[in-house]
This record gives C-alpha cells, sequence and structure tokens, in this order.
C-alpha cells in the first residue's frame, strides 16, 4: 500500500436517521380525557338550552320529571293502542294502491268544511282542532284515512232514487239541509256512512288476518 493510499479516510456508511416513534404514553398525555368530557357537557347544555324538552318534561315544585319518564309512561300505557292504529294506517294504504283509491287534498278541504258546518257556523278550524288537541296535519290524516275506507268499502255500492226517498222519508229528522238537492245528498251520504259502518269491523279484520305483521312493543 503505498503513502498516499494510506493516508485516504475511510468512507463509513451513515445510516439514515429516522425519528422515535411516539409512544402510546405521550399521546395519552396530549390528547386529555378531561376535554372531551368538558365537550360533552357544553354540547348538553346548548341541547337542552334550545329545547329544554329533550331532557325535562316539566319541573313540579322544583323536583324535574325527565321526558323518558313521560316517554316510558305513554308507551306502556297506550303504546300498544297508537301501535294498532298505526299498523292500521298501513295497511289501509296498502289495500288502497292496491285497489287503485287515492283521496285528492281538495276532497280532505271538503271533508273539513262538512264537518266544521256540521258544528255550527262560530267553530273555526283552529277551535276545533285545540278542542281536540290535533294538528292540522294530524287532522288531515285522519280524514285521509277515513275518505280512504269510505271508497274502498263503498265502491262496489250502488244507491238507487227509491233508498234516498226512503232514507227521507224515515230519517229526515237526522238531516239538516232544506234545499232539495242538498237534501238528498246528505241523505245519499248517510246511506253509504251507514253501510261503511256496517261492513267496516268484520272487512278490516280481515285485513289484519290476511297481514303478516311482527311487534316489537
Amino acid at each position: 500500500m503505498t503513502k498516499k493510499e494510506s493516508t485516504k479516510k475511510a468512507v463509513v456508511p451513515v445510516p439514515p436517521v429516522y425519528e422515535a416513534p411516539v409512544s402510546l404514553t405521550n399521546i395519552h398525555k396530549r390528547f386529555s380525557w378531561r376535554w372531551v368530557l368538558i365537550g360533552l357537557v357544553v354540547l348538553l347544555l346548548v341541547l337542552a338550552s334550545a329545547n329544554k324538552g329533550l331532557i325535562l318534561a316539566a319541573v313540579v315544585d322544583g323536583q324535574p320529571v325527565f321526558s323518558w319518564q313521560l316517554n316510558n309512561t305513554l308507551r306502556t300505557r297506550y303504546g300498544q293502542q297508537t301501535l294498532e292504529g298505526m299498523i292500521g294506517e298501513v295497511l289501509i294504504e296498502k289495500e288502497a294502491k292496491k285497489s287503485g283509491v287515492a283521496i285528492s287534498n281538495e276532497e280532505i278541504l271538503s271533508k273539513q268544511k262538512e264537518i266544521l258546518s256540521s258544528l255550527g257556523t262560530e267553530v273555526s278550524l283552529t277551535d276545533f282542532l285545540q278542542f281536540q288537541g290535533l294538528t292540522e296535519a294530524d287532522f288531515n290524516q285522519q280524514l285521509r284515512v277515513q275518505l280512504t275506507v269510505e271508497k274502498l268499502l263503498s265502491k262496489d255500492l250502488v244507491v238507487t232514487d227509491a233508498d234516498i226517498d226512503n232514507y227521507i222519508a224515515t230519517s229526515s229528522s237526522l238531516l239538516t239541509a232544506t234545499e232539495p238537492a242538498a237534501l238528498r245528498e246528505e241523505a245519499k251520504k248517510a246511506i253509504i256512512g251507514n253501510a261503511v259502518s256496517e261492513k267496516l269491523q268484520e272487512w278490516f279484520l280481515e285485513l289484519r288476518q290476511k297481514s303478516n305483521v311482527v311487534k316489537f312493543l
């Protein structure tokens, strides 16, 4: 080996420098669960102030009645009855679609006016809804179901002039119209209503028995 060669510095490969991985301990130190809990508390307070009914149903002499208590009571006392009503509406709607029966908004408004006029000219829709504890949407839905059932059960019913004459002769005390044409129309509706009432229970029972309903309540 020459002197020149011996004086050369040996080149030693330098390994790449990697940053030490962040330990889980350091992560936990940076991420404090205390701030998460504070954030949740703030969120609950905001929701509660925006809609107190989400948490509290009432406060009686300083004692809270929570919404979950109200919901449990309603579910226990009226849950089955309400659920059966909702199931009934679904079955009626499905039967109406199958039979091609539909109710227009005009028919619902006409039924509204008919009901209000039977109560007197001084009764407004607002007064009626307040008395019944209903919203207009709920009332209209009830009318839609009622009209749907009437159409389904009366689509094959034929009301003759003789039927109308006989009803007027025997049940005039139940009619309110005074004009001849209005009187006959009212009598016709009464005949249809009686026929529907006679069929309703048996028809719905059969509809319910044919359906596949699984309840979890």
